[in-house]
Formats: structure tokens, C-alpha cells, sequence
């Protein structure tokens, strides 16, 4: 089987993965009854984000939801109640399981393409994390928000650090210890999403959006994405970073395009 048809034909049990024109793959995650976070999704989206990553047919991606209300509704409280038994004096498994979310959500963060959030319903808890580990928001209704303080619990799936380097800390403190739940407007404002569309209009807008992004430098975008993360550290380390990512753009044969049609006073043409 070829890498194409791999994106194209790998069928889940959560998610329905479609790759559409340029390139433009959508994940639309499905978990009824509503939309929460369990084993079998987060399976999927493992097994899809290697999938993606590997395959030259998908330039970018989008994730969004088949549920009607939520974008994705955060862990099955109803299976930690259940479960809270036997995670008693076992803060080893409580980690491992917020790590194994960590990580997968990572995943996404590092796909060297662009990954966009269309954000169609809720994103509390879980779903802010994963909307946050997208690099574009595009939210149409619903809220958002880390509700977790609100459980007595605190963000496990990378909320703390995402925010806090999306907002800065004052901002992203407030609405951690508060339990905030924005409005796509108030997501806006603070800078927590990057689009307010119509719920009509969220499809379109994130395809307009997506297909612009795909007929880019996809590969520069990946590689500059790796230098915009080491920009949380040290200067040196990132100048580093961003010196090595550099370089590496001359192995992906998109400078040969785009210094050709500089030179010929044309549009690049990135998506052959």
C-alpha cells in the first residue's frame, strides 16, 4: 500500500480522516455520546498522527468534531469516579496517564505541517489542550476553556505550559485558577483562538484558510514551527535551532521554487 493511500483508505474507530483538494486532510473526531476523551480516541489519533506526519499527500490538517455541541469534551469523568479507587496512593499511575494525553497531544504540536483547530462546539478541559496544541484556532461556538480547578483537579494534558507560553502567565493564571469559560469572542480578545467565524461559515472559512496555507512552503512551515518552539528557551539554544532549520530548508527543494519565481516576478508554485 502507498503512503497516499494509507491517509486515504486507514479507518478508525473514532475518527473519520478525509483528504481533500491540496491536500487539505480533515480529522473529524466522532466519540459519541459526547465527544470525551477515552482510550479508543486517543488510540486513533496516535495511530493518525503518524499516518499524517508520514504521508506526502497531506499538507495540512484540520481537526474538528461530529458532535453537534462539543469540540471535544475533555476525560470521562464518569470512568475516573469509577476508577478513583484504584488510583488511590498510585500518583505513578495518575502521571503516566496524564503523560500518555501529554504526549499524544505533543504529537500534534511537532506534525511538520500546519494543523488547524476548527473549533465547532465546547473545547473545556481536554479539548482546550488539544485546540492548543493545534497552531491556528478557528472557533465558530460554544466555549473554551481550562475548567479543571473547578474539579479540584488542575490542567494534565499540557494546558498549564500551553497557555501560559500562548497568553503569558498573568493572563493564563487568572484563567486557570478561575475556571474560565470564554465565548469565541472572549477567546478573540485574549488571543486563545485566532478566528471567530459564523457556525455556517466555519467550514468554508477553515478550508479558504487551510488551502492557503497549503499551497505554501509546507516544509519551511514545519522547520520554522521547530525553531518557534526553541524560542521558549535560552537565545542560544534557539539561534541554534533556527540555524540547523535553516539549513535544512535546502533539503526540501522549495528555496529552488521560491528564488526561481522571485527572480521571474511570479507566485511560487509550492503545490505541484
Amino acid at each position: 500500500m502507498s503512503t497516499e493511500s494509507t491517509a486515504r483508505e486507514h479507518k478508525y474507530e473514532t475518527l473519520q480522516v478525509e483528504v481533500r483538494d491540496k491536500g487539505v486532510t480533515w480529522v473529524t473526531m466522532n466519540n459519541p455520546p459526547a465527544n470525551a476523551i477515552g482510550d479508543r480516541l486517543m488510540d486513533d489519533l496516535d495511530q493518525a498522527a503518524d499516518v499524517l506526519a508520514a504521508d506526502p499527500a497531506v499538507r495540512v490538517i484540520v481537526i474538528t468534531s461530529a458532535h453537534p455541541k462539543n469540540f471535544l469534551a475533555g476525560a470521562d469523568l464518569k470512568a475516573m469516579i469509577a476508577n478513583a479507587g484504584s488510583y488511590a496512593g498510585s500518583n505513578n499511575g495518575i502521571a503516566q496517564a496524564s503523560a500518555r494525553m501529554q504526549s499524544l497531544f505533543d504529537k500534534f504540536a511537532k506534525l511538520p505541517k500546519p494543523v488547524i483547530a476548527a473549533i465547532n462546539g465546547h473545547a473545556l478541559g481536554g479539548g482546550c489542550e488539544l485546540a492548543m496544541a493545534c497552531d491556528f484556532r478557528i472557533m465558530s461556538a460554544g466555549r473554551i476553556g481550562l475548567t479543571e480547578v473547578s474539579l479540584g483537579l488542575i490542567p494534565g494534558a499540557g494546558g498549564t505550559q500551553r497557555m501560559t507560553r500562548l497568553l503569558g502567565r498573568a493572563q493564563a493564571t487568572e484563567l486557570i485558577f478561575r475556571a474560565k469559560q470564554l465565548t469565541p469572542e472572549e477567546a478573540l480578545a485574549v488571543g486563545l483562538v485566532n478566528r471567530v467565524v459564523a457556525p455556517d461559515q466555519l467550514a468554508a472559512e477553515t478550508t479558504a484558510f487551510a488551502e492557503e496555507l497549503a499551497q505554501g512552503a509546507i516544509h519551511a512551515m514545519g522547520l520554522a514551527k521547530v525553531a518557534i518552539d526553541a524560542a521558549e528557551g535560552p537565545i542560544e539554544t534557539g539561534l541554534k535551532v533556527e540555524a540547523e532549520s535553516f539549513a535544512r530548508t535546502f533539503t526540501t527543494g522549495e528555496p529552488g521554487e521560491g528564488l526561481m519565481a522571485f527572480f521571474q516576478k511570479r507566485k511560487p508554485q509550492f503545490l505541484k
